[in-house]
């Protein structure tokens, strides 16, 4: 089961209408679709959040958390059309991915995320062949990736997926976790950190 992806068909609508021809329909699927992320990971975080050390690791500005959508590659396209042909971020190669970032009013932000190879064996396309379109992770920016990384494994007991903090799209740098959220359901959450000269812009 993908915790994130249960909403089934009404979040199918929902990433139809981000490719929709209207400014104001994109803006308000936009809107529900990082709202059902940032919920799904909401349980999580909260607990995170409540501890001291890592609350420090994480930004004081905005925006905090990004909700990462996988979507098939004729759909990423239309997407990125529609929104003006944002730049496609640059990803390490062997991630196997395509993606851009879209940003909206009220701190809204998504990252549109497909496989190179649709047949791959990348996380996004594997996501994609279980469970099809839908919320695949929740972003979630922190100043110092692997003192959170140490601080979640010995705080909350979870294990990264990764041993080690990897190279990120756009030179951030990143590791995941597959936590619990609550009912038998699991987000995937990326902590995020970007480089000192990507911060001011």
């Amino acid at each position: 089961m993908s915790p994130m992806n249960e909403s089934g068909p009404a979040l199918a609508a929902l990433l139809a209408q981000l490719a929709g021809a209207g400014a104001a329909e994109r803006e308000r699927a936009a809107g529900e679709i990082f709202r059902l992320g940032c919920s799904a990971a909401e349980p999580v975080l909260k607990k995170w959040f409540a501890d001291p050390e890592f609350r420090q690791l994480v930004p004081s500005r905005g925006p905090l958390l990004t909700v990462g959508v996988a979507v098939e590659p004729a759909q990423f396209e239309e997407i990125r059309r529609r929104a003006g042909e944002p730049r496609l971020a640059q990803a390490p190669p062997d991630q196997d991915v395509l993606e851009f970032a879209l940003q909206f009013p009220h701190g809204v932000r998504l990252d549109v995320l497909t496989p190179r190879d649709p047949a791959g064996p990348g996380a996004i396309a594997r996501f994609l062949a279980r469970f099809g379109p839908g919320i695949q992770q929740v972003e979630c920016e922190v100043r110092d990736v692997a003192r959170a990384t140490e601080l979640i494994r010995a705080r909350f007991a979870l294990v990264p997926v990764y041993p080690e903090i990897r190279d990120g799209a756009d030179a951030t740098r990143v590791n995941f976790f597959l936590a619990p959220a609550g009912e038998g359901r699991k987000v995937l959450i990326e902590l995020v950190e970007v480089p000192e000269t990507r911060k001011n812009k």
